[in-house]
């Protein structure tokens, strides 16, 4: 069962290098949904909390697990780098009224 977990963690996963790529790149996160990306990042926690209550620490030996914390962190980085520019681009805007 765990290849069929794995591959769907590989794929949800592999989306989120090039997010990343684009928000460093364009410096604007419009268009990012921050409640999807928490609803993402929920998911990949139930999963590693899942994952943890089955296996125990022997959680920590199966490449599986080692996906679900890949996946969040890329997302939780994506999540990060966006409320950063949106922080950035709202501080731009109030600067440019007064």
């Amino acid at each position: 069962m765990n290849i069929w977990v794995g591959i769907m963690l590989i794929c949800f996963g592999a989306s989120w290098p090039s997010a990343i790529i684009k928000t460093i790149r364009v410096k604007n996160p419009a268009g990012k949904s921050f409640i999807f990306m928490t609803l993402i990042i929920l998911g990949y926690i139930s999963g590693i909390i899942g994952h943890l209550s089955v296996n125990g620490t022997n959680s920590f030996r199966q490449w599986v697990f080692w996906l679900y914390i890949v996946d969040v962190l890329m997302v939780a980085t994506d999540y990060m780098l966006s409320f950063y520019y949106h922080l950035q681009r709202k501080k731009e805007a109030q600067a440019a009224q007064n």
